[in-house]
């Protein structure tokens, strides 16, 4: 029943991946004692392991990744298409597919207006922060270098990124880091820091300003934070909280970054989060769902406004962004991406998304009803969490083992994948994660609820 039975032994294929390969996010010892599992083949919602066993993807790949969904012909044949004709060269020069990926791009986000290519989330944050420091310098004689960074959010793996990241558990180990990056206080209204306040949107977002003016107006030079916390618990902003953001930016001339990695491409139903609150970034980057994990490509995205600062001196060498990402001159990237792009549109899917997401939410809401270990519930679009919590009057966190226990429990029993916060915060990683891939139906979601309703009630027995 939920077996797919494979043409070939990959025996060896599994000794090779547990002799050589180094996981993410894992650690190995449990390998002495049992096989890594190996992910052979995938198909709309579904993968099958090694065993021939099915599961029911319900985090798009691990990793909020693949929203367009496993198996799709039409990207992979744009990319075999593409790399004949031609593969690569560096991003010095242009290409078909990063020209024409690029003006469609645009054509998404009003008020943007510059693409510029890399391969990876981290990659596409790091340039971000290159060009506050170089504007810093050639803009404002050094000053406005600080970049300010939400606690809970996550915007990478390099020691920068890691720098700009408000999970303390992530950063652990990895200092020092780089100077100049300065929290603010993040925006969960569950656990409001200020206890019950009216307009918790308009006071999480005053806080920022705070922070702006403990540290100088005239040393902050960018805000840098995702428009849905991810990692950090799938955190949607209180109602106030992002025109405020935006209005604070303005009034200190502060650049207003946005890390779309995760919600870039239809996630919360719209093509960027940030577009649900009716707000303008200057810049934004995105990679995950930009080509649904069928190629490596990331964008960094910016108005003409911050692009024409690398302009204004040409006689000046030191001027102009002197950043290259070897590999965001590869044309498999875009040519993936136009592909991608052209199944959620052809598809509907950012509609399927708002539907689906709601139906989500309510079957969410349902299991809070019942369990009273799910505190709060939470998301937008496609992307929902279920906060765990020992005591609903406390709101005291369950421990991390009961989480994960319960993330086992739908992967042993019913072979659905789910989520959870991951080594992100100390004490708080007890939020179950929901990203299944754009195309999913009520069946699908039917079946994750009832494999969490299930596994909720045998881990809390």
């Amino acid at each position: 029943m939920n077996m797919h039975v494979g043409d070939n032994d990959i025996s060896h294929v599994v000794e090779a991946d547990k002799a050589h390969v180094w996981h993410h996010l894992t650690q190995h010892k449990k390998f002495d004692a049992a096989d890594p599992l190996i992910i052979v083949e995938g198909k709309g919602l579904h993968v099958w392991n090694q065993a021939g066993r099915k599961h029911l993807d319900a985090v798009s790949g691990g990793v909020w990744t693949v929203n367009v969904g496993y198996g799709r012909e039409s990207i992979a044949n744009a990319v075999r298409d593409q790399l004949v004709k031609m593969n690569f060269f560096g991003g010095t020069m242009g290409t078909i597919p990063g020209a024409l990926f690029a003006e469609r791009l645009i054509e998404k986000m009003p008020g943007m207006s510059r693409v510029y290519y890399s391969n990876s989330g981290s990659e596409a944050n790091e340039k971000t922060f290159k060009i506050v420091r170089q504007i810093s310098h050639n803009v404002y004689g050094g000053k406005k270098s600080k970049i300010l960074y939400r606690q809970r959010d996550y915007h990478g793996t390099t020691i920068t990124c890691l720098s700009a990241g408000g999970q303390d558990e992530r950063k652990g180990q990895y200092g020092p880091f780089t100077p100049d990056f300065v929290e603010v206080p993040h925006c969960l209204e569950y656990r409001s820091q200020w206890g019950e306040v009216d307009d918790y949107g308009i006071r999480a977002a005053n806080a920022i300003e705070d922070v702006i003016l403990r540290e100088g107006p005239d040393t902050v030079g960018a805000l840098c934070l995702e428009p849905v916390t991810a990692g950090g618990g799938v955190i949607t902003p209180p109602e106030g909280y992002w025109p405020r953001v935006r209005e604070i930016c303005d009034k200190y001339n502060i650049l207003l970054l946005i890390d779309e990695v995760v919600c870039g491409m239809g996630r919360t139903g719209t093509w960027f989060g940030y577009q649900n609150y009716g707000i303008e970034p200057d810049m934004v980057t995105m990679a995950k769902g930009v080509a649904s994990g069928y190629a490596a490509i990331s964008c960094t995205v910016t108005t003409e406004k911050v692009f024409n600062m690398f302009k204004e001196n040409p006689d000046d060498p030191m001027s102009y962004f002197r950043d290259i990402s070897t590999f965001g001159g590869c044309t498999a990237g875009p040519a993936a991406a136009m592909a991608n792009m052209d199944i959620l549109e052809q598809e509907n899917l950012l509609e399927n998304t708002v539907k689906m997401g709601e139906y989500l939410m309510e079957g969410l809401e349902g299991l809070k009803a019942k369990h009273q270990i799910i505190g709060d519930v939470r998301g937008k679009g496609l992307f929902c969490g279920a906060e765990l919590v020992a005591d609903r009057e406390t709101k005291e966190p369950v421990p991390e083992s009961v989480t994960q226990a319960i993330v086992a429990e739908c992967f042993k029993a019913d072979a659905v994948v789910i989520g959870a916060t991951n080594r992100s915060l100390a004490g708080l990683n007890n939020t179950l994660c929901l990203s299944p891939a754009l195309i999913c139906t009520k069946d699908h979601i039917d079946e994750i609820v009832t494999s969490i309703d299930g596994a909720i009630a045998r881990v809390t027995a």
